[in-house]
C-alpha cells in the first residue's frame, strides 16, 4: 500500500516505532522523508538519527541532549518538535503546557537541534469537536512562543490531529497531521 501512496506523490511518512522507521528506511526509496512521530527512548535515538528528517516527540531535556549527542556524531542538525501533553493525560507523554517554553528555550541552546514547533496528541474522543479546545490552546502557545523570537527556534510546524479529528486540528492551525489509520487501517504490532 505504501507504494500506492508514493505513486500519488506523497514523500513524507511518519513512524511510531524506531525499529520500524529503521527497517522501512533501509528497504524503501531514499527520496522518502521519515518523521519519527512516536515516543522515543534515549537508547533508540542512535538507530534513527541519520534516517529521520524530523523528530516530533521531544518531551524532556534529557532526550534533547541525547539527540544532540547523536546528531553531533553524525554531523547533522536535527529538526525537532516539542511534545506537549496538552490534556494532562497520565497515559500520554509530553511536557506540560506550563513547562513548554522552558523546554523550548533549553532545547534551542543545543547546537545540533533546531526547534521547529510543537506537537500534541489529543485525547481519544467520540466527537472530534471535543478536541478543539486542546488544539486551540496549543495554537495559542505556539503563537506566543513564536512571538518571542527565541534564537534557534523556527516555529513553523504545529503537529496535531489524527485520523478522527484532523479536520478540527487543521481549522485550528495544524501544519502536520497523523492520518495513517485512515489511510492504512489499524496497526497490528503483534507478530
Amino acid at each position: 500500500m505504501i507504494e500506492e501512496i508514493m505513486a500519488e506523490g506523497v514523500v513524507d511518512f511518519g513512524e511510531n516505532k524506531p525499529q520500524e522507521l529503521k527497517d522501512k528506511y533501509e528497504i524503501l526509496p531514499k527520496n522518502l522523508k521519515w518523521h519519527m512521530i512516536g515516543h522515543l527512548q534515549r537508547n533508540k535515538v542512535k538507530y534513527i538519527i541519520d534516517k529521520a528528517c524530523m523528530i516530533h516527540s521531544v518531551d524532556s531535556l534529557r532526550l534533547a541532549e541525547t539527540i544532540q549527542q547523536e546528531a553531533e556524531k553524525q554531523g547533522l542538525v536535527m529538526p525537532v518538535l516539542i511534545e506537549v501533553n496538552i490534556a494532562k493525560e497520565e497515559s500520554k507523554f509530553g511536557v506540560s503546557l506550563e513547562d513548554t517554553e522552558e523546554l523550548v528555550r533549553k532545547t534551542a541552546k543545543l547546537p545540533n537541534l533546531r526547534v521547529e514547533g510543537l506537537m500534541t496528541i489529543a485525547p481519544f474522543v467520540e466527537k472530534a469537536e471535543r478536541n478543539r479546545v486542546y488544539f486551540e490552546n496549543l495554537r495559542k502557545l505556539y503563537v506566543d512562543i513564536k512571538s518571542k523570537n527565541i534564537d534557534n527556534v523556527n516555529m513553523c510546524n504545529l503537529s496535531m490531529g489524527m485520523t478522527g479529528d484532523y479536520e478540527i486540528a487543521i481549522e485550528e492551525g495544524a501544519t502536520l497531521v497523523r492520518v495513517g489509520t485512515g489511510i492504512f487501517g489499524e496497526r497490528n504490532y503483534v507478530k
